[in-house]
């Protein structure tokens, strides 16, 4: 499919860069199944969730990930090397975005602290390069705590810095699995009070892990899906999990993803039947119209890029010309988009 058909004109100032509070305060714009908008609040979700339904959240945990350093070893020039890490490959091993990358060759060595330095082993396209550290482990995991920063989106990042708030704002309530450098941002609505409500409703909640990469806020360039290569993020679900939510399915409950990271997991995890199995590893799972959903009846999700993957994602799920309506929708009333913005609940069309 072409591109451009996902494209849109989103005014700039619609750009959210703080989360409401309290986070369940956030606006929320229902999709139901014959494509009847309905504008609601996220406080109210459970007024939309039936008993038995099974909420999955992704319990990734954002780690501090943007890292600051200086290229040392060719002389007196030492540029300031921004690195943005996004993908663990081995005990001392990133895949890591570089800015500016064309300051980098491989054997070159970024020295961000006293005690944290990396070598440039190789550099691939899209401007990723994979960096090895010269400790590993808990000890690197250590040093990257100790001096890396929150890794906001570029499209915040770019209108103001990064500060204390954001290690809270950036963070879900869920987040026990260190690995993301990006936050799952469907979940960061939810507080204790949206779940007490939930439960009471009869709802159940499982987790799945998806540890999102930088990869995910990349433009698509190709002018055509079928040229778009993704980069692929580490997740698990476990046996336990994918046994619930086969048992709650069969029985009639609705199974809703809380974030595409969610989704596409437990779309990796399932077969042709729709069953869910105990599933580790990476995925780059690309969904696109036409893509015929397996697991997932239901989807929470914020408002996402024009020309990007999860507009694209979000279009397979309920229909382009359903998602431009809604999105047509959200821009003339005003929500708020992307990371700390407001939620959307999709109901899909019956298949």
């Amino acid at each position: 499919m072409k591109v451009d058909l996902f494209d849109f004109e989103l005014p700039p100032d619609l750009i959210a860069l703080r989360p409401v509070s309290p986070r369940d305060a956030a606006r929320q714009l229902i999709v139901h199944p014959n494509g009847q908008l309905t504008d609601y609040q996220v406080s109210g979700l459970a007024d939309h969730l039936n008993p038995g339904d099974v909420l999955v959240f992704n319990d990734t945990r954002v780690i501090p990930a943007r890292l600051s350093g200086r290229r040392t070893g060719r002389g007196d020039s030492e540029p300031v090397i921004e690195v943005t890490l996004h993908q663990r490959t081995a005990h001392a091993t990133w895949l890591a975005f570089a800015r500016p990358g064309r300051k980098l060759s491989v054997g070159d060595k970024i020295a961000f602290a006293v005690d944290l330095a990396a070598t440039v082993r190789a550099k691939n396209a899209g401007g990723e390069i994979e960096l090895g550290f010269d400790v590993g482990g808990a000890e690197l995991d250590r040093a990257i705590a100790a001096h890396g920063v929150m890794p906001l989106p570029p499209y915040i990042a770019s209108k103001r810095a990064t500060d204390e708030r954001d290690t809270e704002d950036y963070q879900t309530m869920f987040a026990a699995r260190d690995g993301a450098v990006a936050a799952p941002t469907a979940s960061l609505h939810f507080t204790d009070e949206l779940m007490r409500r939930i439960e009471e409703r009869g709802v159940s909640h499982e987790f799945v892990t998806l540890h999102v990469g930088a990869g995910t806020f990349l433009p698509v360039k190709a002018d055509d899906t079928a040229d778009h290569r993704m980069h692929s993020e580490w997740g698990e679900v476990d046996a336990g999990v994918a046994e619930r939510l086969n048992t709650a399915r069969a029985a009639g409950a609705r199974i809703i993803a809380v974030g595409t990271t969610a989704l596409r997991l437990l779309e990796s995890a399932a077969g042709e039947d729709g069953k869910l199995q105990a599933w580790s590893g990476a995925t780059d799972i690309f969904i696109t119209p036409g893509y015929r959903f397996a697991a997932v009846d239901g989807l929470m999700t914020n408002f996402h890029l024009p020309r990007s993957t999860l507009f694209m994602l979000v279009s397979a799920f309920c229909g382009l010309e359903t998602m431009q309506a809604a999105y047509a929708h959200a821009i003339a009333n005003r929500y708020r988009f992307y990371s700390y913005g407001d939620s959307s609940l999709l109901w899909p069309a019956p298949q």
